[in-house]
């Protein structure tokens, strides 16, 4: 009976998706290549190279699932490396990083969750086994891959202080969702522990920790360090400041702090990495209107080169990790307003001292880790950010030394993949023999 509801209202609202769709495709100026992916119809030359094979589907819908499942690609291509992985996003960012993973065979969008959709995209990836990254929860998906034999695992789950209270308002409709998947690896214990009181079988249910610990420490030796400056056109002088996956009000407050430490920090320089590239045009008219020169990094082959006092701003996608590995100080947004945060562990994981804002409510187990290490500092507004900028600009020693205890740490809590590997392998292994 749930989902002959469901797919009634999918079908009442299926308009909507698609007009939704289609608006912030053409909106945003992008293409409509692979809108057939979304309906099922995945082109042939992709499936020739899986075809057979039995793959291993991962689903990770946006930048951030996508990021964090790099880890468990590189560890289920150690012991499969036979095993094609195919790789699926929602969003066109997710996209633009999953096809720049070396262990990713095959990208594709996710289908919308119709069930002639699902069922037809299953039929013709025939994986051996579907992964889902943190909370994608998938009816039809599901329902269909365990009609087919097909085990399904969550990885990296976890459910947010925001969210847990609606999951188990609604637990009747997660239940039997929940239920279709064969292992369900949580980032922590209190996570395992709500993912049960909303209605998973307990005792499929396993604590792995967070995938992003194992982010690989991204320490440059000096030729290394002195490539990437020739890269991104940054002469050795500069002291490079990086704000990476701002929000709109962000970059505003980053700006201006900017202009005003420049006065005392003449050879500092800022990197400044919107979340969504779309929203470059917005920046730069933004930095623009405070008088500041800048080049945006798709026009670095131009003529115009960064310097001291100017921005370098990001409009391409799959560069943060670079940059975060150039920089002296690094503040991560999305946390000096109410959005939550993201990964504080990519910066601390390339060796740079961690800033971040008072809104971390979604990385609120990592935020405290990076604290306790002493692998950053947080502060709670404009004034608060500027204060401790300045201090850490003004002291080399405490810069390293914080770099160098967010690379203990990362090396202190890595593991997570080999953890989600021995909860998965047998899955892959019996998911193969149905296959065969």
């Amino acid at each position: 009976m749930f989902f002959l509801i469901y797919d009634i209202l999918l079908i009442l609202i299926a308009p909507l998706i698609l007009i939704h769709h289609v608006w912030r495709t053409v909106s945003r100026g992008r293409s409509f290549a692979g809108f057939g992916e979304r309906f099922g119809f995945i082109p042939a030359g992709k499936l020739s190279q899986i075809a057979g094979k039995g793959p291993v589907w991962v689903h990770a819908v946006s930048v951030g699932e996508t990021m964090a499942v790099k880890p468990l690609l590189r560890e289920m291509k150690r012991r499969f490396p036979e095993r094609p992985i195919v790789l699926s996003s929602v969003t066109e960012t997710g996209r633009s990083v999953a096809v720049t993973i070396p262990e990713a065979d095959v990208v594709i969008y996710f289908p919308f969750d119709f069930g002639f959709a699902v069922s037809r995209a299953l039929k013709l990836v025939a994986p051996s086994m579907v992964i889902v990254v943190e909370t994608e929860i998938w009816p039809n998906f599901l329902r269909h891959a365990r009609r087919r034999g097909i085990p399904a695992v969550m990885v990296n789950g976890r459910i947010s202080d925001r969210s847990f209270p609606r999951y188990l308002k609604f637990s009747c409709f997660f239940s039997p969702i929940l239920a279709e998947l064969s292992a369900l690896c949580m980032q922590s214990d209190e996570d395992a522990r709500r993912i049960v009181a909303i209605g998973a079988p307990a005792e499929r249910v396993f604590v792995a920790r967070n995938l992003k610990y194992d982010l690989p420490v991204k320490e440059l030796d000096p030729a290394a360090r002195d490539e990437l400056r020739r890269l991104y056109r940054l002469p050795e002088r500069l002291r490079i400041l990086t704000a990476g996956s701002t929000h709109a009000g962000e970059e505003e407050a980053v700006v201006e702090t900017y202009a005003r430490l420049m006065a005392d920090f003449p050879e500092l320089f800022l990197v400044l990495v919107p979340r969504h590239p779309e929203r470059a045009a917005e920046v730069a008219a933004l930095i623009d209107g405070k008088g500041i020169p800048f080049v945006r990094r798709s026009a670095l082959n131009g003529p115009r080169a960064p310097e001291a006092g100017g921005v370098l701003l990001v409009d391409t996608i799959g560069e943060l990790m670079n940059l975060y590995a150039l920089s002296d100080v690094v503040f991560v947004g999305g946390s000096l307003v109410p959005v939550g945060g993201h990964n504080l562990l990519e910066p601390a994981s390339a060796g740079a001292p961690v800033l971040f804002g008072p809104h971390m409510h979604n990385f609120r187990e990592i935020s405290a880790l990076v604290i306790a290490a002493g692998a950053g500092e947080q502060f709670q507004d404009r004034e608060g950010m500027e204060g401790v900028l300045r201090s850490l600009l003004a002291d080399e020693h405490a810069r390293k030394r914080m770099g160098e205890n967010g690379i203990r740490l990362m090396t202190e809590q890595g593991g997570a993949a080999a953890r989600h590997m021995d909860i998965i392998e047998p899955l892959i292994e019996r998911g193969s023999k149905r296959a065969r």
